[in-house]
């Protein structure tokens, strides 16, 4: 089979840049609001102004990327990112950003980037065909990218709000909407569907399409609970972010260049071991690997913050986990795609997706209460609890061959699944 790599390069390569701008977007937001309002519990509301409207466009937009195509989609949505986004700078450069419009404002960015990002991953197994490549390399390749990013942004977003001021940063991130839109649109090639894969897609009510991804999701015996797992693990990860480890920074007298090193020396590891999983993953036991990966990844992180740890160590922690994140899309994502039909891809990834960020929005708000109500240290010990109750829940999901690909169409009679019923192998 003939490969093409310019598709699968220039996916990676808008992939970096957008990361890249909307995590400088995610140290310079919260810093802004904690310097200009002192209140942890704004921080929290500026992140749930942005989430959840991602979370619900991103939930309801799959049936619209299935039948619209996942190029168009993302093109559309990164072109307006890049207006909205560059309003924030430019209406604090003219004096007229107050707290109210910029909560208006991070929430249409939300809005846009539900069914933006959900797009791009749809484009995934495309691009693996045109690749000649496996799932596994093209997931881990786009987990290396994206840990890179967040390297060069974390590195970068200290001197940037150092030299400019954290708002201004945010130019940064409206730029890099406009170069992904114009990368996709010129290199990604436009989806050729055959007739068995277009025609569930056309049928039905939008309500309807909706539906039929959400049954299949319900109905999978492994990607329910592992979304509703991660679901707990991103809303701790979004507190941490958002409040606890800003809150933590200040009250240690550091300043956010300290942040940047603590996150560099996170996506440092994540990118070099993601490079692994893209290299070897298909070769790895992926129910050890996954449950692994988010115990060295997420707990010791809180203790560690908890225990009063000296910034220098709080480093080594973070960049231990990050030998753990590097595994975990790679993973997940190969995982989920192999599951999930063609032609439901784009509604029933979007709302894995939307599942897993439910409770990215609430965990600001609900991190900035605790850190009022009960204070730094005690919310901190109760995140890392949390943390480790929530990824021991892989071990409790089934056998370890469910974590297989379910078989698709075109397997052989004897490994199909039977008719109106989700096939997933023993998990």
């Amino acid at each position: 089979m003939k490969s093409n790599r310019a598709p699968l390069l220039a996916f990676l390569i808008a992939n970096v840049v957008s990361i890249c701008g909307t995590k400088v977007s995610a140290i310079a937001v919260p810093w802004f609001v904690l310097i200009t309002t002192g209140s942890p519990v704004k921080m929290g509301i500026v992140a749930l102004a942005e989430m959840a409207p991602l979370v619900l466009v991103k939930a309801i937009g799959g049936p619209m990327i299935d039948r619209v195509g996942p190029r168009r989609v993302s093109v559309v949505a990164d072109t307006a990112s890049t207006a909205v986004v560059g309003l924030v700078p430019l209406l604090h450069a003219l004096g007229l950003l107050h707290f109210p419009i910029l909560l208006v404002l991070v929430a249409i960015a939300g809005a846009l980037r539900g069914p933006g990002d959900a797009a791009k991953a749809t484009l995934i197994p495309d691009i693996a065909e045109a690749a000649n490549v496996p799932l596994e390399r093209v997931t881990g390749l786009e987990s290396t990218t994206d840990r890179l990013a967040g390297f060069f942004a974390y590195a970068l977003a200290a001197g940037l709000i150092t030299m400019v001021g954290a708002v201004n940063a945010l130019w940064i991130d409206a730029v890099s909407f406009g170069l992904c839109a114009v990368l996709i649109a010129r290199w990604i090639p436009r989806r050729k569907q055959t007739h068995h894969e277009a025609a569930p897609t056309e049928d039905g009510s939008y309500s309807q399409r909706l539906l039929e991804g959400w049954r299949f999701l319900r109905t999978d015996k492994l990607m329910l609970p592992l979304v509703t797992m991660i679901a707990v693990t991103n809303l701790l990860d979004a507190a941490t972010g958002a409040v606890l480890l800003p809150v933590w920074i200040k009250d240690h007298g550091y300043g956010p260049g300290h942040t940047s090193l603590i996150l560099a020396s996170f996506g440092v590891t994540a990118t070099v071991f993601a490079l692994v999983a893209a290299a070897v993953g298909r070769r790895l036991p992926r129910k050890v690997v996954f449950t692994v990966a988010f115990l060295i990844a997420g707990a010791p992180r809180f203790i560690a913050m908890a225990l009063g740890a000296p910034v220098e160590v709080l480093m080594v922690v973070y960049a231990v986990g990050g030998i753990g994140a590097g595994f975990i899309n790679p993973v997940l994502g190969a995982l989920f795609i192999e599951r999930i039909p063609r032609h439901l891809l784009g509604r029933v990834h979007a709302l894995s997706d939307a599942v897993c960020w439910t409770g990215v929005p609430l965990g600001g708000v609900i991190a900035g209460a605790a850190v009022v109500g009960i204070g730094l240290v005690p919310a901190l010990l109760a995140g890392g609890v949390a943390y480790f109750i929530a990824t021991m829940s892989p071990v409790l999901i089934g056998r370890h061959e469910n974590w297989r690909a379910t078989p698709g169409p075109t397997d052989p009679p004897e490994t199909a699944a039977e008719p109106d019923r989700v096939a997933v192998a023993v998990s």
